[in-house]
């Protein structure tokens, strides 16, 4: 295969990538809108496309696997082969838990609920954001992007702690809210763990430009060095002290 069609293969796959990175963030969103508004022909919907995502991840994953089989690509084009691959898996994972909220959706019913979703909405808002950005990191190879992105997951989680408190007082006042109240709970989980799926996209952005293999993790304020050349020595944190 010519260099040039190789290199219009790879820019059709990422564009495929792109576009399933499109598709997940509206399914986050339309997903919370629909549990909100408990509509439940939204929800259907959303369910039913995992479908689609199930089958643009594999076509996808051929692709990419074709072109490492048939041309032995190395160093940057190899990195890119593999970050495509991995980000794709990921956009798989964020939909599913997107579908899962859509399942709750129908779960709940017609149900008055038992609270105002304003935590919800606000933290698909949020997941929505960063995946979006991160996908603009990694149309961009922007490492610095990239690396910023994760911060943003702590929002993600005081969110959801402040959900989980709200929900828990629901509960201990009126018992019977027991089942929605897990079900609301089950929906902040699916969107606090898109969020973290957005940090893997983001160091797999970092691997593929620097070919590094780091660890952005905002709980410790540590980035860590995991390439194979790596010692892995502390890291100092942005407080100044080592971990």
């Amino acid at each position: 295969m010519p260099r040039e069609t190789f290199n219009y293969e790879l820019s059709r796959t990422e564009a495929d990538v792109l576009a399933l990175g499109h598709m997940v963030q509206s399914a986050i969103v339309d997903a919370v809108e629909a549990l909100r508004r408990q509509d439940h022909n939204t929800a259907r919907r959303i369910i039913r496309d995992d479908l689609h995502v199930n089958a643009c991840r594999y076509k996808i994953e051929h692709d990419c696997l074709r072109l490492i089989a048939t041309q032995q690509p190395m160093a940057r084009d190899l990195r890119i082969l593999s970050a495509m691959l991995a980000i794709s898996v990921e956009l798989e994972r964020i939909h599913d838990y997107a579908k899962g909220i859509g399942k709750i959706t129908l779960l709940i019913g017609s149900d008055p609920l038992i609270k105002p979703l304003l935590e919800l909405p606000e933290m698909a808002h949020k997941a929505q954001t960063m995946l979006h950005q991160a996908m603009l990191a990694f149309a961009r190879r922007d490492v610095q992007m990239a690396r910023a992105i994760p911060l943003e997951d702590d929002e993600v989680d005081a969110l959801y702690n402040k959900l989980y408190r709200e929900v828990f007082t629901s509960v201990l006042n009126e018992p019977t809210f027991m089942e929605q109240g897990s079900y609301l709970l089950w929906a902040g989980h699916n969107l606090e763990r898109t969020a973290d799926r957005v940090t893997n996209i983001c160091e797999r952005i970092v691997f593929t430009v620097t070919g590094q293999m780091v660890e952005l993790d905002t709980n410790n304020d540590i980035n860590v060095d995991l390439s194979p050349t790596s010692k892995v020595t502390p890291i100092q944190t942005q407080s100044g002290s080592f971990k």
